[in-house]
């Protein structure tokens, strides 16, 4: 199993339950080239081929270009990405969990490199409110599909 670097000096660990079916958080969430169509913290975002371990995509968030690589996907269930952004690697696990007609999602993410080491603070409250953001913005319009 893919999982985070439990070495890094930027962990987050965030978790949602949102108020729709498994299956419409899943496809919104895997849907990556529609990301900027509800998350306004993703400019663009673009999948490189099919959604499947080794597949990457590239996206555009807070200014930054990344190119991440699907690492671990289980349909429904969790999938797994990573790369490296201006220096910094990111490892990034999101899960999902169905529980009485509702999904808890959870995400947890890694940042290592010199200019995390630079700034962990900052950097750790900039992925901690990126991730709150992200979450409620995928919350929101699951719910809202509803």
């Amino acid at each position: 199993m893919f999982t985070i670097d439990e070495t890094a000096p930027v962990i987050v660990r965030l978790s949602t339950t949102i108020d729709a079916p498994l299956d419409r958080v899943w496809a919104l969430h895997t849907d990556i080239d529609a990301w900027p169509s509800w998350n306004a913290d993703v400019d663009r975002a673009t999948l490189n081929g099919p959604l499947l371990p080794g597949t990457s995509f590239t996206w555009t968030t807070h200014g930054l270009d990344i190119t991440s690589t699907v690492r671990e996907l289980v349909p429904g269930e969790r999938i797994a990405w990573g790369g490296p952004a201006n220096g910094i690697e990111g490892v990034h696990v999101w899960t999902f969990e169905r529980t009485d007609g509702q999904v808890t999602v959870h995400t947890e993410e890694s940042w290592s490199g010199a200019p995390v080491e630079a700034a962990v603070t900052e950097l750790g409250q900039a992925l901690h409110n990126s991730l709150t953001d992200w979450l409620a913005a995928l919350k929101s319009r699951a719910e809202q599909a509803a």
